[in-house]
């Protein structure tokens, strides 16, 4: 079984190098660099209190390089020159990433974008794993490697296939094959259940990818409602499929969901399998379904709030009545809004196909050996 489960790790990355070079090469000769640094002096430090009583924190600022070239480099921060009414305030001894750029006469410029979060980052998801392996012991482990192995898929195929040009529909829905045979088959084993599980959960992320295209087209969808959408399209010179990239996302999104309902639902067929093999395939389909219902609406409210949580500044926008969100239909024809409304949609239809589809493959699939 080991041999499997490993053979199947190695086929998820086989397509990794494909797209490794383009992803480099879009991003060109280095201009700007970002390091780390920590402050060695406060040199001048001003409090003022703005317009609508809140606080414009300007401070200039010594800096040490920690790394790289600017490793015992001082560098000078002039913070009063910017008035940036979200800047933190910044203490002795802090360690902060600077962003170092040449302005057009060729000078160097620094400019101070945050704190370095990473070692109370790597803490947080130490504890994380500790809680984890804990309650869950053995299963906890397979599942903290499940994720590991989830983020390696993403990070080294889907995104370089995405940035080299293929299709991010087709390439997330295959790269979310691989992420559920190894999620699938490394936390619930080699079994029959499981090839169950994978099947249905995949037919319907087909589905769900097929709702999300109609609907964006229905909704005539750009993908270019964030930023990070116009940032990413400069970046790649317009080689990128932004909404075949929103289409992506959808699907990433509805799969966790949809991997908790389907390996449920085949769990609770089993088991009543198990304690009566003697019930027609209707009635068991029936009391499955009973429960899966119930489960189907706890599930769809968390895909829900999942995306709500996403969109709470603009929702928020919304509720103050702020332009371009001053009506209900005013809310509904911005192309954010409909976006998530339209993510919020179509993952939650997939969902609630999922659980009649898994019941039913599961009804007719599984088998219990009757002991003599």
């Amino acid at each position: 079984m080991k041999n499997k489960i490993l053979l199947i790790i190695l086929f998820s990355f086989l397509f990794y190098p494909s797209g490794v070079s383009y992803a480099q090469n879009i991003v060109g000769e280095k201009t700007e660099e970002i390091f780390k640094a920590q402050i060695v002096e406060i040199i001048e430090y001003k409090n003022t209190t703005i317009n609508d009583g809140g606080s414009l924190i300007q401070q200039k600022l010594k800096l040490e390089g920690l790394e790289r070239k600017w490793e015992g480099r001082e560098i000078i921060f002039d913070g009063t020159e910017y008035d940036v009414i979200s800047s933190p305030e910044y203490k002795l001894g802090d360690k902060v990433l600077v962003n170092y750029s040449l302005d057009v006469q060729g000078n160097d410029m620094f400019y101070v974008i945050g704190f370095v979060r990473q070692g109370v980052i790597y803490w947080i998801a130490f504890l994380f794993a500790i809680i984890v392996i804990a309650i869950g012991r053995f299963k906890g482990l397979r599942a903290l490697i499940v994720l590991a192995l989830t983020f390696l898929v993403i990070l080294k195929f889907i995104i370089p296939k995405i940035l080299a040009g293929s299709n991010p529909l087709l390439i997330t829905i295959v790269g979310s094959l691989f992420i559920l045979i190894l999620a699938i088959y490394i936390t619930e084993g080699l079994k029959r259940n499981s090839t169950i599980a994978i099947f249905s959960i995949l037919i319907s992320l087909i589905i769900t990818g097929l709702l999300s295209f109609w609907f964006t087209a229905m909704t005539k969808l750009t993908g270019f409602a964030s930023d990070e959408a116009m940032y990413l399209t400069g970046m790649a010179d317009g080689n990128l499929n932004i909404k075949g990239l929103l289409l992506a996302g959808i699907i990433i999104g509805a799969l966790g969901v949809l991997d908790d309902v389907v390996v449920s639902q085949i769990a609770l067929v089993n088991e009543l399998k198990l304690s009566n093999p003697e019930l027609s395939k209707r009635h068991l389909y029936s009391k499955s379904m009973k429960v899966g219902v119930s489960h189907l609406s706890s599930m769809v409210n968390t895909l829900f709030l999942a995306y709500a949580g996403a969109a709470l500044p603009l929702l928020i926008l919304f509720s103050i009545k702020q332009p371009p969100f001053f009506t209900f239909n005013q809310v509904l024809n911005n192309e954010i809004i409909a976006t998530e409304i339209v993510r919020t949609l179509s993952g939650s239809i997939g969902l609630v196909l999922a659980v009649p589809l898994a019941t039913l493959v599961a009804v007719q699939f599984i088998k219990i050996r009757k002991v003599n």
